[in-house]
């Protein structure tokens, strides 16, 4: 069963992440290492590859493989970074990212996903990977600056308190938009002042709704 999931994700990444345009090698690489198929229910396992999002608990979703691709390599990580990213979710990204860089921290805030995905990443020793539970459009300000943020559901605007507690030359990635569409982008911080950034569309995109103080309603 192992090799037979190890043939499908380097499928997945030959025909669903490089053909696209995905080319960071490190990306690459961790995508075909990290077992997706840990990350989602068991009665969708045979679908862990396929080239969709897919249903998790809380009516939240574990992104397609390919948006979970782009969004890593428009951090530009190199493994010496510290990251924030807001929405655990499955823990999917999460290992990713920890694959990618030196420290992760990871915001959720329903309780029951942040504990499923820390049991996962524990299994795959990710224990350079810290999670709480709370409203994640507050960032994680006594952890900052960090010099990548990745959002992982849909604002309806730029997070403020998220531009600051991102670093001089850091990359944050989301999407903005309405509730049923998002423009995925990458903004990166250019100086000390907060406003001076530097914007780039990756694409469109739907996400599930961020929510908290700085995001939707619930």
């Amino acid at each position: 069963m192992t090799d037979r999931f190890q043939k499908q994700r380097i499928r997945m990444v030959d025909t669903q992440i490089r053909v696209r345009g995905v080319s960071d090698q490190r990306v690459l690489t961790a995508m075909e290492k990290i077992p997706r198929h840990l990350f989602v229910d068991e009665g969708l396992i045979d679908q862990a590859y396929n080239d969709n999002p897919l249903p998790i608990e809380r009516q939240q979703t574990i992104s397609q493989p390919y948006i979970v691709a782009l969004m890593s390599e428009a951090l530009a990580l190199t493994g010496r970074e510290k990251v924030l990213e807001i929405g655990t979710g499955s823990g999917y990204q999460t290992a990713i990212l920890a694959e990618l860089a030196e420290r992760v921290f990871s915001i959720e805030r329903i309780a029951a996903l942040a504990t499923g995905a820390r049991r996962v990443l524990d299994v795959l020793n990710d224990y350079n990977v810290a999670i709480r539970v709370g409203d994640g459009t507050y960032g994680w300000r006594e952890e900052s600056p960090f010099e990548a943020i990745v959002v992982t559901a849909g604002a309806p605007r730029i997070p403020k308190l998220l531009i600051e507690q991102l670093a001089v030359g850091g990359r944050l990635v989301l999407p903005v938009g309405s509730r049923n569409s998002q423009a995925l982008l990458k903004l990166t911080r250019l100086s000390e002042d907060p406003e001076d950034l530097k914007q780039e569309d990756l694409g469109g995109c739907r996400f599930v709704d961020l929510i908290g103080e700085h995001g939707w309603a619930n």
